[in-house]
């Protein structure tokens, strides 16, 4: 990177920051950085499988491996909340994956480090407008559990393809996130009775009721799982197609 075209400077040294401080196997690693005159080289991890967003935009998923994905994230989560780190920016372009499955977050210039997780807040509204939380959005305080709102729409996006508003100026999707507040997705009927009871766990409009990752990792969607190397296939079509584009 080259340091005089970054406009934001402390999202990079915040983002090298995080990862070096958090190994995990839901996280990708970072590896080493150089300054060679005004040029910034970061090492990290390399997953050749690409982003998440590679495959859902063109894959579609079942929910055993939606489950799979949801769970790796959260896993992630955990470890970053647990060590007082809001990662942010949840969505699927900061999902990366190998190509045996594996799923990564990445991208953390949006992270807030906190002293006490359980008991200090933030108010800024920083993120993607899509997968904002209320809270967030509102500039009301709120905690890590933000995290688990945007996990939610990202599992909207897997199954649509995108996220609710997506259509809308990101001024207007705010706006729309914050006066409606509850999501819904085209065809609830489709889904699993468990699934659906996962969603609304991880949207639920009262910021109160929001479960903690580690309290989520037990929601029995997680028993749906299936082998993340389910994903493969669908990561070679992405590629597939990417490629003959």
């Amino acid at each position: 990177m080259d340091l005089d075209k970054q406009p934001k400077k402390d999202l990079i040294i915040d983002d090298i920051l995080v990862m070096r401080a958090s190994r995990h196997l839901n996280i990708v690693n970072y590896i080493d950085s150089f300054l060679h005159k005004n040029d910034l080289w970061v090492v990290m991890e390399y997953m050749e499988g690409g982003s998440l967003t590679d495959i859902v935009t063109v894959n579609l998923m079942t929910e055993g491996q939606i489950a799979a994905v949801s769970r790796e994230t959260c896993q992630g989560l955990e470890h970053l909340h647990h060590h007082g780190v809001i990662h942010r920016d949840i969505k699927s372009d900061n999902m990366l994956l190998s190509l045996g499955g594996d799923i990564k977050l990445t991208d953390f210039g949006f992270c807030a480090q906190i002293s006490d997780p359980a008991s200090s807040k933030r108010t800024m509204m920083v993120g993607t407008p899509y997968w904002m939380a209320l809270e967030v959005v509102t500039r009301k305080e709120y905690r890590p559990k933000v995290d688990i709102w945007s996990l939610g729409i990202m599992a909207i996006e897997i199954i649509e393809g995108e996220p609710p508003y997506l259509n809308q100026n990101p001024l207007k999707a705010l706006y729309l996130i914050a006066t409606n507040g509850t999501l819904t997705i085209a065809n609830p009927e489709a889904l699993s009775s468990v699934f659906s009871d996962y969603i609304a766990k991880t949207l639920e409009v009262d910021a109160e009721k929001w479960p903690m990752a580690s309290e989520l990792l037990q929601h029995p969607f997680f028993n749906l799982c299936e082998p993340l190397r389910t994903l493969s296939p669908l990561i070679k079509a992405a590629r597939e197609i990417a490629k003959n584009k």
